[in-house]
């Protein structure tokens, strides 16, 4: 496996009017003077990766007054493109921030993350790879032509702990003094007790600590006739000095080369406060020096975050640059949920390098734009190039894309086609699966509408964009929001949406709604 780095490019966009919420761009621009293509202005998904030099006219649009020329002139872009995620850690840490009676900081607010949290109810492939759904409703307030578009992609159902394949699982513990709490390395201990319980006889387990330096606890074990020593192993654990994220993670790749096994599922999992300070704190350095045992054998890090002083932005650098995901528990429940029913979820891969690409049509849409997944941003023309890097999406994950859209007056017909593509994990061989909406779909009514799951997942991004700061076309101030996910947890009985509205009220006792306020412009929007 060659080593990729995801390319982000964020697109530079049309000059727009101070001071608007929902700024509109040219996604012509976008840093790589590509989006003059007749596939881009007629919202086609990208061609083709054929190589080439790419650099050439990036390097010339750097230059002031060309690059002034090219937002002057640039087409509006109907492509969005951006890498998978299945991260759930900035809502999880959201809601721990609220319960302690604080509001969490806006850039630890990752919209797509809320929105994963939930259930969506898509239906899923029998085999490997995607299903892709497409709806979406009138925006709330029934502002004239916006409407919310929902791109919903899922992989087959997860097996059951008996049905997947072995797991050789590495645990990178962190031991510093900053976890020196019941809900840091004492719910890390109860979380690795819980673990050892569920893994099966053909299961393996090595244990990695770290403060100041790294040590290895327990060298890679079979649960087999050794579930007492592992548990005495975990029981072991006590708090030392400093973090040094970057030895914990080096011994622990080292000992998972080392105990690696073939046929199995070989994954590290970081449990952290991830609030690194000694020895290398970059997470480009750490990844760098572990490189040749992610590409040679595949070894995905999966972070489980811990603590309400929370290193969320560098637990989810590292995550993303070690081909894995994150997420974040509190308590005891969500640590089962986390180990007991999404445990085949997070170690067996489904797709890699999954990336999405939503092609909206010029002719029906006046403007669009992508909620969240800014970190996760792919240049349009590399949706094909299998060099960079995308998402990696295990069974039973979906992954949901929600665009706020405004329609051109009496629009009607085709409004978007949405392709996902990956690669098979094992063979490298890409695959792609597509699906789209038209305007009659979209234009549905939103609260009282036909799907509650699309209703959820609506209260769950205005929520997010709510504590960002920012804000969406026709969305209701945090109190409306609490009432209608009350609403919604009752059709829906669903206890995480009960949890929704409690941390959507404790937000509002805290801040005020704010009214959203509308752009001018066309194409995508930042």
């Amino acid at each position: 496996m060659e080593h990729r780095t995801r390319k982000y490019r964020g697109a530079a966009g049309l000059l727009l009017a101070a001071g608007m919420l929902l700024t509109g761009c040219s996604g012509t621009d976008g840093g790589d003077g590509k989006a003059t293509s007749d596939e881009r202005r007629a919202g086609a998904p990208a061609p083709a990766y054929t190589g080439g030099a790419k650099g050439a006219e990036k390097e010339g649009a750097k230059d002031g007054d060309t690059a002034d020329r090219l937002k002057e002139t640039a087409r509006p872009d109907y492509l969005s493109t951006f890498a998978l995620d299945v991260d759930t850690a900035s809502y999880g840490y959201a809601r721990r921030t609220l319960a302690d009676g604080r509001l969490p900081g806006p850039e630890s607010v990752r919209p797509e993350e809320f929105v994963n949290s939930f259930r969506q109810g898509y239906h899923r492939p029998e085999g490997n790879g995607f299903s892709v759904s497409v709806d979406g409703a009138r925006a709330a307030g029934e502002q004239d032509g916006w409407s919310l578009v929902r791109v919903g992609l899922a992989t087959k159902a997860a097996p059951t702990t008996g049905e997947r394949p072995p797991a050789a699982l590495t645990f990178v513990v962190d031991v510093s003094g900053s976890m020196n709490s019941p809900d840091r390395l004492g719910l890390v201990k109860t979380s690795l007790g819980i673990l050892t319980d569920e893994l099966r006889d053909d299961d393996s387990i090595s244990l990695v600590t770290f403060s100041d330096e790294a040590e290895t606890v327990l060298p890679m074990t079979r649960l087999g006739g050794h579930r007492s020593s592992i548990r005495d192993a975990v029981d072991s654990l006590e708090p030392g000095a400093s973090t040094n994220v970057g030895a914990g993670i080096e011994r622990g790749y080292e000992e998972a080369v080392e105990g690696r096994r073939k046929g199995v599922n070989n994954r590290v999992v970081l449990l952290s406060d991830a609030l690194a300070n000694t020895g290398d704190t970059q997470a480009d350095d750490i990844l760098e020096r572990i490189d040749s045992a992610r590409r040679e054998y595949g070894i995905t890090l999966f972070g489980v975050g811990v603590g309400s002083d929370y290193g969320d932005a560098f637990m989810e650098e590292l995550t993303n640059k070690g081909d894995g995901h994150t997420t974040y528990i509190a308590d005891e429940e969500q640590a089962r949920k986390v180990f007991v029913d999404q445990l085949p979820a997070h170690l067996e891969l489904t797709a890699r390098d999954a990336k999405a690409q939503v092609a909206f049509d010029p002719k029906t849409v006046e403007k669009f734009k992508l909620i969240g997944y800014e970190d996760r941003k792919v240049a349009d023309d590399d949706f094909r190039d299998d060099t960079v890097d995308g998402g990696e999406v295990g069974p039973g994950h979906t992954v949901t894309a929600l665009y706020a859209v405004h329609l051109r007056d009496g629009a009607s017909g085709h409004v978007a086609t949405a392709t996902v593509r990956w690669l098979d994990p094992k063979t490298r061989k890409p695959h792609e699966k597509t699906g789209s909406v038209a305007t009659g779909a979209i234009t549905g009514k939103l609260w009282g509408g036909r799907s509650t799951r699309l209703q959820v997942t609506a209260v769950a991004a205005y929520f997010a964009e709510n504590l960002r700061g920012t804000g969406l076309p026709g969305a209701p101030g945090l109190g409306e929001l609490a009432d209608r996910a009350e609403k919604l947890a009752t059709t829906t009985e669903d206890a995480s949406v009960t949890k929704l509205a409690d941390a959507i009220t404790r937000a509002d006792r805290l801040k005020g709604g704010g009214d959203p306020v509308e752009d001018t412009g066309e194409g995508e929007m930042d």
